[in-house]
């Protein structure tokens, strides 16, 4: 039970992640939509992605796929049904692969049987392969400093329904890393900071599961020049932009400062926008011929639909802005092609 003024991570923790948080209590896809939920072409990129890994890495035995933050499993659901539809070569891939969801929800009804399942992270140096998260960083509980009226930065306090209160002055990993990444001193009052190191702790931990292989992180994003001046804490309901109040009746989420999570990364890292990535991994959002529509007019809506599904996906003004952190560990770099 937490009291009555609490810190946000502690108190988004509880009201997320605790007995009547929001996901113990609720399906995310029921209430906001990722890449994964918006086309199967994102699962088809990833599947790009990991056929192009296993080739890097000599065709291991033993071919892993780790989805941190899996949701309902609908990623490794959709790469399996991509590998299906390469008859021989995605037979010998799907052979070898071990997916795994990683995820504190129960497992789903009906998933294949073929997805592991479990509520932590792979042990260090076990996974040789892709480890994926999507939208799984801005999850991730965190702490929020905000300047009080004589520009000196102060911990919020927030009470069940939302309201915050000036706490203590940050000092220790708080204080030097707001130094270092998203400095408030200057700022004047009000301005307002999102204490990332949990995040950069969790993403080292993630990808110190690689053996050999990439990490992936796709989320929100932003870096040391794009950092927003009053943060960007959020709630979400029912696919509507909400009042973030950590009392488990929505979703609390904020961006990712991805260049300090890069920075705790083990191995090479880098950083590139999703429309990068994905165009590096054949999604285009090219339109069908026209002629098709004469030849084949099936095939042109098909082909019409996916081009629509590509740009929502690309666009650089929503998900195609999301950034994507890549985490090499001792393999030939497979991307970007």
């Amino acid at each position: 039970m937490l009291p009555e003024l609490s810190r946000w991570r502690a108190a988004t923790e509880e009201a997320l992640y605790g007995p009547r948080g929001f996901y113990t209590r609720h399906a995310p896809q029921a209430h906001f939509r990722t890449s994964v939920h918006a086309s199967p072409l994102f699962a088809e990129a990833v599947t790009r992605l990991l056929l192009r890994l296993d080739e890097a890495l000599g065709r291991p035995r033993r071919l892993d796929l780790v989805d941190v933050g899996a949701g309902g499993g609908e990623l490794l659901a959709g790469v399996l049904a991509a590998l299906g539809d390469r008859e021989a070569a995605g037979a010998d891939v799907r052979a070898r692969l071990r997916p795994l969801a990683v995820e504190r929800r129960a497992r789903p009804a009906g998933l294949d049987p073929a997805v592991g399942w479990q509520d932590r992270l792979p042990a260090p140096g076990t996974v040789t392969g892709l480890l994926f998260a999507n939208e799984w960083l801005d999850n991730v509980p965190l702490d929020i400093a905000e300047n009080d009226e004589h520009g000196t930065p102060r911990i919020l306090l927030v009470a069940p329904d939302g309201t915050e209160h000036p706490g203590p002055v940050p000092t220790g990993s708080d204080a030097a890393w707001l130094d270092r990444w998203w400095p408030l001193t200057g700022a004047g009052p009000g301005a307002r900071a999102e204490i990332g190191h949990p995040r950069d702790t969790a993403w080292a931990q993630a990808a110190a599961a690689l053996h050999r292989g990439v990490a992936v992180a796709v989320d929100y994003a932003h870096t040391r020049d794009t950092r927003p001046p009053f943060g960007t804490l959020a709630g979400h309901r029912a696919g509507r932009p909400c009042a973030p109040v950590p009392d488990g009746s929505c979703d609390v989420t904020a961006h990712v400062a991805l260049d300090s999570v890069a920075d705790a990364a083990p191995g090479t890292t880098r950083l590139l926008t999703q429309r990068a990535a994905l165009q590096a991994l054949g999604i285009t959002g090219r339109r069908p011929a026209l002629s098709l529509a004469g030849s084949d007019p099936a095939a042109y809506v098909r082909g019409l639909s996916a081009a629509g599904e590509a740009a929502e996906l690309l666009d650089a003004g929503g998900l195609g802005g999301f950034g994507w952190l890549v985490t090499e560990r001792d393999c030939p770099a497979p991307f970007p092609g």
